[in-house]
């Protein structure tokens, strides 16, 4: 994955969950994640497997078709 969808899939990812007022903590804790690790995928400096992209998604509500298309455009 190229350095800009990471950073792309990072900023989403913190705005939905500063957006549901949701902590690193738990939700990593949620997904299986180090809090380290959600604070380096939100910063971009990782990208997530699907299998952790699909979990994120499903604790933060978002579609995931919809940020596919995110990432592409």
């Amino acid at each position: 994955m190229i350095q800009e969808n990471k950073i792309i899939i990072g900023k989403i990812l913190r705005e939905s969950r500063e957006k549901k007022n949701i902590t690193q903590e738990k939700l990593s804790k949620k997904v299986g994640i180090s809090r380290s690790y959600l604070s380096d995928l939100e910063n971009g400096r990782y990208s997530p497997s699907s299998e952790k992209l699909l979990l994120l998604a499903k604790f933060l509500d978002l579609d995931i078709n919809s940020l596919i298309n995110k990432i592409k455009n």
